[in-house]
């Protein structure tokens, strides 16, 4: 879609690109109140422990994971979804298959208004 404001989940040129760590990447959609991020995960990949102010909803699009959230692991599948109050420890790490995840940031997160490297957290 070519309209303002009209994205594509699989459309791979749109959004903001950023490398969160080795075989994780995301593109993100801010807006004015809340942010969207498409994460994809190569198998087997794993995040760093992190947190941020910001609440955090995830949804599990496609593939499988591990979620570890204040130091409770629970495997994630296709069609599951949670949420991370701010300040909560969180990380990830991919199955076998890996995994694309969208994530909803409110507020959004300034750091990610802008292509990098990293989770840009405390």
């Amino acid at each position: 879609m070519a309209d303002k404001g009209f994205f594509n989940l699989h459309d791979m040129s749109q959004g903001i690109q950023r490398e969160l760590a080795a075989g994780i990447t995301t593109r993100i959609f801010p807006g004015d109140q809340a942010m969207l991020s498409v994460v994809r995960l190569d198998p087997n990949a794993e995040g760093k422990m992190h947190s941020h102010p910001q609440e955090q909803w995830g949804v599990m699009l496609e593939g499988s994971a591990v979620r570890t959230q204040d130091g409770k692991e629970l495997e994630v599948r296709e069609g599951d979804f949670w949420r991370t109050p701010g300040g909560v420890p969180h990380t990830v790490k991919a199955g076998p298959e890996g995994a694309v995840i969208l994530d909803v940031f409110a507020p959004p997160r300034d750091e990610y208004r802008k292509e990098g490297a990293g989770f840009g957290d405390s």
